[in-house]
């Protein structure tokens, strides 16, 4: 399974970005894909679940209301767009699946995830 991360980059605050990340060897539609990012000198954290055990999408506190995940199973492609970014939202990016059920509190545990994309920078100035 290959996961490849791509949208990022250098942004306003205020601006927005869509990131995307392409699956190939997995049917994104029967997972759980999951989108986390990581500062420098910070523990991985999530920020977005869309959920193959209740079909709810999660989201963490801090980007609820800016930032949307959504699926295109026709091109087996999830997209996070990332609206009125502040300098705090700056890290590099993951995507993730889990080949199992997830939800509900585990979506930010990045321990449950199986399979990982290789990241993409984004940065937001002030």
């Amino acid at each position: 399974v290959q996961l490849q991360a791509s949208g990022g980059g250098l942004v306003q605050s205020g601006g927005s970005l869509r990131l995307s990340c392409a699956a190939s060897g997995f049917t994104l539609a029967y997972g759980a894909i999951g989108w986390f990012r990581q500062a420098p000198g910070k523990e991985r954290e999530g920020v977005s679940c869309i959920s193959n055990m209740d079909g709810r999408t999660y989201y963490a506190d801090s980007v609820k209301g800016r930032f949307t995940a959504s699926r295109d199973n026709a091109k087996n492609t999830v997209y996070l767009q990332m609206n009125s970014l502040k300098p705090e939202d700056t890290a590099v990016y993951y995507c993730a699946i889990d080949k199992g059920l997830l939800g509900g509190d585990g979506w930010y545990d990045p321990e449950e995830y199986d399979w990982w994309g290789q990241g993409t920078q984004v940065t937001v100035s002030s």
